[in-house]
């Protein structure tokens, strides 16, 4: 039977600490009035009605009063003292109001108290990290909620049919809050979207079983009758044993592949989370067994109590339309304005964006299909190249498997779930699919380009084995959204809360115990073997690369130094990368053989002055560390470690793309300072490596801007660095909050300049006032990434909106083309009528809106008093082209109309690009 009607539509805040909720309730006394005389009236009742303590409300009054004194001008005073009030709660961890009621209180929605909350760092150190991790959580936790709660109305309307006296919505509320307690329950990672979205639909099966057939739409109505048996007699005698006895537990399969079908989800996947975490929780509310719905004032009950304990969003406001949880509606009818803006007159198709879960589910499906021939053995191909091999390492391999798998599902189900082992095991298996896959790829490559079979060396090595299982798991994740960079930044997983339940890269490495050095020379290898990776993907596994090349391979212990303490040692001429190779393309023909293959002790593989470099066939065959013969009396030569000449290689075009980007919006008017900069920089990353050791890329990189813009007297301060970094992508506020001083001591990126950076290259600084300067460093050529599709549209340097890429044909049929891609000005074919190009002038002379720069610091950059989270003038949603994009498509256009001698309306026949406005 349906559950009663309950008595109002919406539940009672509870007060905090009512049920449930403070665990330091006894520490946390009611707010004294007299003591807070000296604050404003407003402020104290505010604080009255949030029940926070005294000592809160004084630590936020003095944050107020910092807040007030920096910024320019004041508005939404109450808004303001109720973020001030969220970030000494944070900080203090004093458990007085959840986050609704602070959004309540001050009428304010979510996403707008969140931006409001980062605005009051306006000194770079009001907000803690603590703080900034709390939003970042929140803010990933809101963000799938809100897609989740979007794909259960569609859900709910495709499944119950409305009813006058509202019971199906007294179902539906039922149904939402038991995903609520089920997810809380079983999830210990709050923003897993793809294992949450399995919860609802477990949620949504076990409510269809026990809803009355009247309130079903026909398509469930017919699923749950064809798997209701009829009634049988029973003997007087065994009915009352028949009453007695509780039914079994049971997943419907039929209604469960009813509902996957719908929601285009794996049936298999959503019938394991049902039967290892929903059943346990189902039991745990005593319901596994219940034919009955359950009662809401009892699920209500509980979900308060979690609530409270969470000090976080009420979601069952979603429900009721609440203002304070829903998205603003101005980013409703942007997103939703968007795909029209674009559209020609004669379109009439319109693609609506795509939702984050049938993104995510598209994207599984696909890695799925592409694993639907390899199987959980190795095919014939890879078993022959094994057998080839002078020893065989199937053995080994299977068994380092095995033992690589428990670890996987046992720390999969440590980060997600307790009871998500089997859900781990299944992420393992597929990644062992693509293990496979990719491995037999590479040999066939390897074989093709060496004209050899036997690849003893490398199939024996473990390190190769477990990077490339590692890379494996790691697409797969990324796949299911378990490792995606969210926006904020990259993870930063070291001494947060959250490392235990975060499985961002570097996770991966952490639980293979890989070095990251070593897990970065399989990643471009294993792009090229697999075509069918996602774009998305690609670009996850090239982050990754940068993370490594950033950060995460200059961690103490890393082989790293090791290598570049020998190369040094080894002379000048064997050292990581030679300057003068920087203005030479990135093209290199290593594979993965070589360079897992390549020497890691440069003096124990010497080969004679005169005689040529090996060939690869010797790396992929010769036993590890074995010296290759020489004459008596030659001189050895040390081999160049191939990894490491590579990594950087990639490092310092890394490098350089970052500073180029950071001096665009700092240093537009000095130019010349640019390669002046690049040379200390690059000198540190050469000379002064140690300096690395434990920090970030960025942090040498700030210094060195600092330092030189010091030294030629242009006034920039560090706190203008820091507030453009703040707008440069993947990027952390930890980077220059959190610097290592010394052994475990940790300051701010100026405290570093001042006792690290300067001290140790304060010499080579003052070099660069002298009359004679070092001379410059060669400007590395940025390449296109080796990992961007070749296809890929190109960003015009110094622009945001402009991009150019090869034209695929001579021709694209209108049947088969985007909204988005019939936007496009394309070069190289013919236009027909000229009154193609008169709507393009015209789209172009219509950007009439007023463009402010990102940091318009003028020819002296000024320190800013607010920081800017959100980047001004940037905006492309309407479409339009801004000034500076439209002047440089002019520049473009007008050189390549001078170079043909034709003009503008005319066709250009000999240029194959177009441009493409996105």
């Amino acid at each position: 039977m349906p559950p009663k009607k309950r008595n109002s539509g919406t539940q009672k805040e509870l007060k905090p600490g009512a049920e449930g909720g403070s665990p330091d309730k006894k520490e946390s006394p009611e707010l004294s009035v007299k003591k807070h005389k000296d604050k404003d009236a407003e402020f104290v009742t505010l604080c009255k009605n949030l029940h926070v303590t005294d000592l809160v409300c004084d630590r936020a009054w003095t944050l107020w009063k910092t807040v007030q004194e920096s910024m320019d001008e004041v508005t939404g005073q109450k808004k303001l003292w109720g973020a001030c009030l969220f970030v000494t709660m944070t900080d203090l961890d004093v458990p007085c109001f959840t986050l609704t009621q602070v959004l309540k209180a001050v009428n304010m929605n979510v996403k707008q108290f969140l931006s409001l909350v980062r605005k009051l760092d306006v000194n770079l150190d009001t907000i803690s990290t603590k703080v900034n991790s709390a939003l970042t959580r929140v803010e990933k936790k809101y963000d799938v909620m809100l897609a989740l709660y979007q794909r259960f109305e569609k859900i709910c309307k495709k499944t119950f049919s409305l009813d006058i006296d509202g019971k199906d919505r007294e179902i539906v509320r039922s149904c939402w809050t038991m995903f609520l307690l089920a997810k809380g329950n079983a999830l210990q990672m709050e923003d897993d979207l793809v294992i949450s979205f399995q919860l609802l639909l477990c949620a949504v099966e076990f409510f269809i079983k026990r809803c009355p057939p009247d309130l079903l739409q026909p398509l469930y109505k017919s699923a749950i009758s064809k798997v209701q048996s009829p009634p049988t007699r029973t003997s007087r005698r065994n009915q009352s044993k028949a009453k007695s006895r509780p039914p079994e537990p049971q997943v419907d399969l039929q209604l469960l592949e009813t509902l996957c079908k719908e929601n285009e989800c794996n049936t298999e996947e959503v019938k394991n989370v049902y039967q290892t975490s929903f059943l346990a929780f189902l039991d745990s509310l005593d319901l596994s067994r219940s034919t009955d719905l359950p009662q809401v004032n009892s699920l209500n009950q509980q979900y308060n109590e979690h609530y409270l304990k969470s000090r976080d969003i009420d979601d069952r406001l979603f429900l009721d339309g609440d203002e304070t949880i829903l998205p603003p509606k101005i980013e409703i009818t942007q997103v939703e304005r968007t795909p029209k803006k674009n559209l020609q007159e004669e379109d009439s198709v319109i693609i609506p964006p795509q939702t984050p879960i049938k993104a995510a589910m598209a994207s599984i499906q696909q890695l799925r299909g592409d694993l639907v021939s390899s199987g959980d053995q190795p095919s014939t191909t890879l078993a022959t190249y094994f057998k080839n091999c002078t020893i065989d390492p199937t053995q080994g391999m299977l068994k380092r498997l095995e033992m690589l798998g428990q670890t996987f599902s046992q720390r999969f189900s440590q980060a997600v779930g307790p009871r998500f082992i089997i859900i781990g095991k299944q992420r393992f298996t597929l990644g062992v699919r693509l293990y496979y896959k990719v491995m037999e790829e590479m040999l066939k490559s390897e074989e093709k380009r060496l004209s050899v079979q036997n690849f003893s060396k490398l199939l024996n090595d473990s390190t190769f084995h477990t990077s490339l299982l590692a890379c494996a798991l790691e697409v797969v994740m990324a796949t299911y959204g378990e490792s995606s960079f969210k926006a904020g930044g990259y993870n930063q997983a070291n001494g947060s809360e959250t490392a235990e339940t975060d499985l961002c890269f570097p996770w991966i490495l952490d639980v293979f115990s890989l070095a990251a050095f070593d897990f970065y020379k399989v990643i471009e290898s294993f792009i090229k073997a697999e075509p069918t990776l996602s774009k998305d993907i690609v670009k996850h596994l090239e982050t990754c690369e940068n993370l490594i090349m950033e950060k995460i391979a200059w961690r103490t212990g890393s082989v790293l130094f090791e290598l570049l303490k020998q190369e040094h040692e080894g002379g000048a001429a064997e050292q990581a990368e030679a300057p003068a190779s920087f203005n030479q393309p990135l093209q290199h023909n290593h594979t993965a053989a070589d360079l897992y293959l390549s020497p890691m002790h440069p003096g124990l593989r010497v080969l004679p002055p005169e005689s040529p470099a090996p060939p690869n066939s010797q790396h992929a065959s010769q036993p590890q560390n074995q010296p290759a013969l020489q004459p008596g009396g030659q001189t050895p030569r040390h081999l160049k470690s191939n990894s490491l000449s590579l990594f950087y290689k990639k490092l310092y075009r890394l490098a350089y793309t970052r500073l180029k980007l950071l001096c665009s919006y700092l240093l537009s008017f000095n130019p010349e300072l640019e390669p002046i900069i690049w040379t200390l920089f690059q000198h540190t990353l050469q000379h002064e490596y140690e300096l690395m050791k434990n920090r970030h890329l960025d942090q040498l990189m700030m210094s060195a801007m600092y330092a030189i813009c010091k030294v030629k007297s242009v006034d920039l301060r560090f706190k203008t660095i820091v507030t453009a970094y703040k707008n440069m992508p993947n990027t952390n506020q930890e980077t220059f909050k959190h610097v290592l001083i010394s052994d475990g001591h940790y300051d701010s990126i100026i405290v570093f300049y001042n006792q690290v950076f300067m001290q140790r290259l304060k010499t080579n600084i003052l070099q660069y006032a002298s009359p004679r300067p070092p001379t410059l460093s060669p400007i590395p050529q940025i390449p296109r990434s080796p990992y961007k599709f070749p296809n890929s549209p190109l960003r015009v340097p110094g622009s945001n909106n402009v991009y150019i890429s090869p034209l695929k044909s001579p021709r694209m049929s209108p049947g088969i083309m985007t909204p988005r891609s019939r936007m496009l000005v394309s070069i190289g074919e013919s236009f027909g009528l000229s009154n193609r190009f008169q709507k393009i002038n015209q789209m172009v002379n219509s950007s009439d809106r007023s463009f402010k720069r990102t940091l318009d610091l003028g020819p002296t950059p000024k320190p800013l008093k607010r920081l800017r989270f959100d980047v001004d003038g940037q905006d492309e949603a309407d479409g339009r082209l801004v000034a500076q994009d439209v002047h440089v498509i002019f520049l473009l256009w007008s050189r390549i109309m001078t170079r043909n001698n034709q003009h503008p309306k005319k066709t250009i026949s000999n240029s194959n690009w177009h441009l493409i406005k996105s």
